[in-house]
C-alpha cells in the first residue's frame, strides 16, 4: 500500500505491490501533461500563504494519522494473510484525513477556537505519514518473510531442522526499529536530482499530488464531502456484512465463505464466490487485466494442471503423504508458482534496471544544469531557481519552495552511517545465522540499489523492493550455507534489504508529491519518520492481536492461511538445498513456467499497447496457483460491478467508484479487529452453515436418527 495509486508488484500480491499500473496513476500523469493547457495551479492557491514547514507538522495532523493507521494497518494485515494481494489505499488515506481535520477545523472555527487553517500542506503531511506507518504492515515481512521463519510456516514445508525463529512482539518491534530508517537517509541527499535536475515523473507520486490539490479547491471541497458520505456508506455495509456473516462460522468450513457457488466438485477445486466485500472492492480498484490474469491462473492451475498431476500419485509423488506436505501435490503448487514469480521479477527487474541507466546516461549527458553548480549554487541559494523561458508559473513557484528548505547532506550521511552501524552490530544478535559481514555488505550496496529501486520508480511507477529482498534471500542464504542457517540468514536479509529499498522510493515519491503541493521537503522527511515509527509499533501490536486470535493462522484453507510465508520459505529453502528435494518432473515444470513467465513479458512488452495491454500478466497469474481461484471470483465481480456502472453512468463511476470500493475494503478489513478480540475472549459464533451433498446429508440425518 505504498506510494502508488495501483501497482501490478503490489496489486498483485503482497509483493505485487512493486509495480504502478493503474487508472488512477495514469490519470495523474495525463493531468501533469494537460497542466500547460489548463490554468494554473499554483495562481488558484497563489493568495493564500504557504506555512513554513514545523507549522505544516501539526499535533492534530499526527493524531489523525495515527488513528488512520491503526485502521489501515488493519486492513493491510487482513490483505497479507489472506492473499497477500494490496492494492493502493492512497485515495481512502487522503480522503479520510481531509475529512477528519476539515471536521475538526470547523468545529473550532464555530467555537471560535480556531488558530490554523487546514491546509494542503497539512493534508500531505497526513497522507505521507498514514501511508508509511501502514507500508510498515507490508514491508514488515508478517505475511512473507517474518512470519516464514516461524515454527509453523517451518512444520509445512518440512524443514523445522534448518531453523526457526518464532513470533515475538519485543523482537519483532525491535528488528523493524533497527531496519525501517536506513533507507530513509540512503536518498535524502538525491532529492534535488530526481524531482528538479532530472525532472522524474513519479506518476503516483504526482497523482497524489493532484487529489490533495483538487480537495482544496471550492469545487474539490464539494466533491470529497459527497465522497466521503459514501464510502461511509459502503464502509457501514460491508461491516454489517460481515458482522451478520460471523454467525453463521461456528466450526470449520462453515457460513458464507464455503457457500458452494457452482457446485461441490468444483467447490473442491476452489472455484466459489465466498462473499467477501473486501476483494469485491479490491476488484473494482484494480485494472481489468490484472482480474482477469488472477482469473486466468486460477483456471490454468485448479481446473487444469492440478487435477491432471493428482492422477500421478504414486508415480510421480509417494500416495500416502499428508496433503500440505513438500513431497506431494503441495511441492507443485508453490515452486511452480515460486518460479513464475521469479521469472516475472526476473524480466521486470532487467527491464527497469536497463531503463534506469540508459535514462540516467541520457540525463548526465543530455541536462545542462545537472553540474557542479546544480550541487551548489541552488543549494547555497534557496530562492535561486532556473528562469528559463520553457519554465512555467508553476515550476518556478514550486522549484523556489522546494530549495527554500534544506536538509542538510552531512545529516544524511551521518544518519545512514550511524544507523547502519548500530543495524549491523545489533541484528547478529537477534540472528546469529545472520552475520555481521553479511549485513555490512548489505548496507555498502544498498545505496546504490535504493538509488537504482528510486530512479526506476520516477521513470515507470515500478517498485522493486520485493525482488531485491529476493535477490538477498538467495545471495546471503547460499553464502551461509544450510549448515550454518543459511535459510533464516536469508530470509532475515529479505527483511533487510526489502525495508531499505522499498522505503527509498516511497520518499521520492512523498518528495515529489511536495514538489508539486509546496509542502516542504523537511516536513515530508519527518512526517515519513513519524510515520514509520508509528508502524513500527503498530503493526506489530496488530499482528500479534491477529496471531494470538486464531490458532490456524498460517494454516492451508484457513481464514488467514498467509500464502506468501511459506513461499518465501521455499525460496530460502531452494537457495540454500538446491533441487534435489523436489518430486519428479517438479523441477521441468519449474524451468517450463519460468522460461513462459519472461516470454509472456517479452511478447506484452513487444506488441503494439494496442493488443499488448490484453496480454496477462504472469506475477498476477502466480497467485492463484497457490490459493485457488475464488477471491479471483470476487474480485473479477468488482470488476462487472464497475464495467457496467461506468456504462450506465461514467462520470459517477469515475468520481465515486474508487471510494465505494474503499468503503467496502475497510469496513471488512476493521471488522477483523472486533472478530481479533472475539476470538481471544472465547466468544464463538453460534450456528454453523454448512453445505452438503444430498447423499451425505442423508447419511447424517441416518446416523442422527439412530
Amino acid at each position: 500500500m505504498r506510494k502508488g495509486y495501483l501497482n501490478p508488484d503490489r496489486v498483485v500480491e503482497h509483493e505485487l505491490q512493486e509495480v504502478g499500473f493503474s487508472p488512477e496513476s495514469e490519470k495523474g500523469t495525463n493531468k501533469h501533461e494537460e497542466e500547460e493547457e489548463e490554468e494554473s495551479v499554483e495562481k488558484i492557491f497563489e493568495s493564500r500563504e504557504v506555512p513554513s514547514w514545523t507549522k505544516q507538522l501539526t499535533l492534530r495532523a499526527f493524531v489523525v494519522s495515527f488513528v488512520l493507521s491503526i485502521l489501515f494497518s488493519f486492513i493491510v494485515m487482513k490483505l497479507n494473510l489472506t492473499t497477500g494481494i494490496i492494492p493502493s489505499l492512497n485515495v481512502s488515506a487522503g480522503l479520510l484525513g481531509f475529512f477528519f481535520v476539515k471536521t475538526w477545523t470547523k468545529m473550532l472555527h464555530r467555537s471560535g477556537y480556531l488558530k490554523q487553517p487546514f491546509t494542503r500542506q497539512e493534508n500531505t503531511v497526513i497522507q505521507t505519514c498514514v501511508v508509511a506507518s501502514s507500508g510498515i504492515a507490508f514491508s514488515g515481512g508478517f505475511g512473507t518473510y517474518l512470519f516464514g521463519m516461524s515454527e509453523r510456516i517451518a512444520k509445512q514445508s518440512g524443514d523445522v531442522a534448518r531453523g526457526v525463529k518464532n513470533p515475538s512482539l519485543g523482537w519483532i518491534i525491535g528488528f523493524l526499529f533497527v531496519v525501517s530508517f536506513l533507507g530513509l537517509f540512503s536518498v535524502v541527499p538525491l532529492r534535488k536530482i530526481m524531482v528538479i535536475d532530472f525532472k522524474l515523473t513519479y506518476p503516483s507520486g504526482t497523482a497524489t499530488a493532484h487529489l490533495i490539490n483538487s480537495f482544496h479547491t471550492p469545487q474539490g471541497a464539494k466533491l470529497a464531502k459527497k465522497q466521503v458520505r459514501v464510502l461511509g456508506k459502503f464502509f457501514s455495509f460491508s461491516f454489517l456484512w460481515s458482522f451478520f456473516q460471523w454467525f453463521f462460522t461456528g466450526g470449520e468450513n462453515c457460513g458464507f465463505s464455503n457457500f458452494p457457488t457452482f457446485g461441490l466438485k468444483a467447490y473442491q477445486y476452489k472455484f466459489y464466490f465466498d462473499f467477501s466485500a473486501t476483494y469485491v472492492g479490491v476488484g473494482m480498484i484494480c485494472p481489468y487485466i490484472i482480474n482477469i490474469s488472477v482469473l486466468l491462473g486460477g483456471i490454468l492451475s485448479w481446473g487444469i494442471m492440478w487435477p491432471l498431476i493428482e492422477t500421478k500419485k504414486g508415480d510421480w509423488f509417494p500416495a500416502d503423504v499428508e496433503p500440505s506436505s513438500m513431497h506431494g501435490l503441495q511441492a507443485y503448487k508453490v515452486f511452480i508458482a515460486v518460479a513464475i514469480i521469479l521469472g516475472d521479477g526476473l524480466y521486470n527487474f532487467c527491464k527497469v534496471l536497463s531503463r534506469t541507466l540508459s535514462g540516467l546516461f541520457v540525463q548526465l549527458r543530455g541536462t545542462p544544469s545537472f553540474s557542479r553548480r546544480s550541487f551548489t549554487v541552488q543549494e547555497e541559494d534557496p530562492h535561486a531557481s532556473p528562469q528559463s523561458p520553457k519554465e512555467s508559473y508553476d515550476d518556478q513557484r514550486r522549484t523556489r519552495f522546494f530549495l527554500k528548505d534544506q536538509i542538510p547532506t552531512w545529516f544524511a550521511v551521518g544518519g545512514y552511517i550511524i544507523i547502519s552501524a548500530t543495524s549491523t552490530a545489533i541484528l547478529p544478535h537477534m540472528f546469529h545465522q545472520l552475520r555481521w559481514y553479511y549485513i555490512l555488505v548489505i548496507y555498502i550496496c544498498a545505496p546504490i540499489l535504493a538509488f537504482c529501486n528510486a530512479y526506476g520508480a520516477g521513470l515507470t511507477d515500478w517498485s522493486l523492493a520485493s525482488t531485491y529482498g529476493k535477490l538477498a534471500i538467495f545471495t546471503i542464504g547460499a553464502w551461509a550455507g544450510s549448515e550454518h542457517g543459511g535459510m533464516l540468514a536469508g530470509l532475515a536479509a529479505c527483511g533487510v534489504m526489502m525495508n531499505i529499498v522499498s522505503t527509498a522510493s516511497d520518499l521520492t515519491q512523498d518528495f515529489k508529491t511536495g514538489y508539486l503541493t509546496l509542502s516542504s521537503p523537511k516536513s515530508m522527511f519527518v512526517s515519513q519518520v513519524i510515520g514509520t515509527a508509528m508502524g513500527c509499533v503498530v503493526s506489530p501490536c496488530v499482528f500479534w492481536l491477529f496471531y494470538k486470535a486464531f490458532d490456524d493462522l498460517g494454516i492451508p484453507n484457513s481464514e488467514y492461511p498467509a500464502p506468501f510465508a511459506t513461499v518465501y520459505r521455499s525460496m530460502a529453502k531452494l537457495g540454500v538445498e538446491g533441487v534435489a528435494s523436489l518430486p519428479r518432473e517438479c523441477l521441468v515444470l519449474c524451468y517450463a513456467f519460468f522460461s513462459v513467465a519472461i516470454l509472456v513479458n517479452i511478447v506484452k512488452d513487444s506488441l503494439p499497447s494496442k493488443w499488448g495491454r490484453f496480454v496477462p500478466l504472469p506475477m498476477a497469474m502466480a497467485i492463484p496457483f497457490f490459493l485457488g481461484p475464488y477471491f479471483a471470483i470476487d474480485m473479477c465481480v468488482g470488476s462487472l460491478i464497475l464495467f457496467i456502472w461506468e456504462r450506465v453512468d461514467a462520470a459517477k463511476a469515475e468520481a465515486f467508484g474508487t471510494a465505494v470500493a474503499s468503503g467496502l475494503i475497510c469496513g471488512d478489513g476493521i471488522w477483523s479487529f472486533p472478530s481479533s478480540v472475539l476470538a481471544i475472549a472465547g466468544v464463538n459464533p453460534p450456528v454453523c452453515m454448512k453445505f452438503l451433498s444430498a447423499a451425505t446429508n442423508s447419511k447424517v440425518d441416518s446416523f442422527l436418527k439412530s
